[in-house]
């Protein structure tokens, strides 16, 4: 067994460990503080479909944020260890910004929870998994078979049914399992599951440790796949509209500059790598850049209603959501159709 996945073994069985103590799981979710006084804490978790985050914050940190007429706060990006705990923060007030699972917000949207998503975070990102000895070619050779998700809200678990779908199967056919995606890479490794579905960079971490190869990319299958998006309090829209479409001036401007080249990639995910931001190996996240390099991908942040549509048909048809509801009712357009260009300066 190589560093690396002892590594990981450690680490799924400290997690376990873990659960015995509340004041260890309180920990976990509680966000890194501000140090910026006044800074609008935006939420997100260390993945790569929230790698704009980081950029944007800097780019704020750094002085293009201060000089927006109507604000002079900047951005500082709060750490969260998973999705519930983010939602539970934004649902509460404590945070009024965040990257979340498209999904999830339809949810929230549909419970009379006033937020509304002002732009994509990322598109693609999304991979499924098996172990590079197993004999696994396509879906139908997993029948029977155990297949982790992060979550039932989380659009790969609607890229599992999709890909199921394709080759003529029901999610039925396969055992399907909800699993925190840090633990998944482990848990292929020592067989506890056959396949896992995520967002990166946790495919990248088993396969560049050489046991896990991807069954199905998005990039291939799904190319207009969308999961995170940022998302907003409607309460900051009212009382501060110039800082929240500052936030999306920065967020768009992040995806493009990173999508402009290489160069910018890897300057990004060496930023974000840092104890600031994801404080992960920079090594893995420049695999998830490289391998392909249209893994993940931020130039095309645009909100669009089709895009939007599809995913609400597909959530119903999971069982995740019970009733469509309205794209006015989660969306708010104005920011990305009213969003001007912001310099990417960055030294850090």
């Amino acid at each position: 067994m190589n560093t690396d996945v002892r590594s990981l073994a450690r680490s799924m069985r400290r997690r376990q460990l873990l659960l015995g103590s509340a004041g260890a799981l309180l920990a976990g979710a509680m966000p890194r503080l501000a140090r910026a006084q006044g800074a609008l804490q935006v939420g997100g978790l260390p993945v790569t479909c929230n790698l704009t985050l980081p950029i944007a914050c800097l780019m704020a940190t750094e002085g293009e944020g201060k000089s927006a007429k109507g604000s002079g706060q900047p951005f500082e990006f709060a750490k969260y260890s998973g999705w519930p705990e983010l939602k539970e923060s934004l649902m509460s007030g404590r945070l009024q910004a965040a990257y979340m699972l498209a999904p999830l917000i339809m949810d929230l949207a549909d419970k009379k929870i006033p937020v509304k998503t002002v732009a994509l975070g990322h598109r693609s990102g999304a991979v499924i998994m098996v172990r590079t000895d197993s004999p696994y070619t396509n879906f139908k050779t997993l029948r029977g078979k155990r297949i982790a998700i992060p979550s039932r809200f989380a659009v790969d678990y609607l890229f599992l049914r999709k890909m199921l779908q394709r080759e003529g199967m029901a999610e039925k056919e396969v055992e399907v399992v909800e699993m925190a995606p840090p633990d998944m890479p482990a848990a292929l490794y020592a067989k506890a599951v056959d396949a896992y579905a995520t967002g990166e960079p946790f495919g990248a971490v088993a396969q560049r440790a050489g046991y896990a190869r991807p069954l199905s990319m998005t990039r291939d299958h799904w190319p207009l796949y969308i999961c995170c998006v940022l998302t907003v309090h409607e309460n900051l829209i009212r009382k501060n509209r110039p800082l929240v479409q500052q936030l999306v001036n920065h967020v768009l401007a992040a995806g493009q500059w990173l999508d402009a080249g290489p160069v910018n990639r890897l300057k990004g995910i060496e930023i974000a790598a840092g104890p600031r931001f994801f404080n992960q190996d920079v090594n893995v996240l420049k695999f998830v850049m490289e391998n392909p390099a249209d893994r993940v991908t931020y130039g095309d942040l645009k909100l669009v209603k089709a895009e939007f549509d599809e995913l609400m048909q597909l959530s119903i048809q999971a069982g995740t959501m019970k009733r469509h509801v309205p794209y006015e009712a989660y969306i708010d357009e104005s920011f990305v159709k009213n969003a001007s260009a912001a310099r990417v300066r960055l030294t850090a």
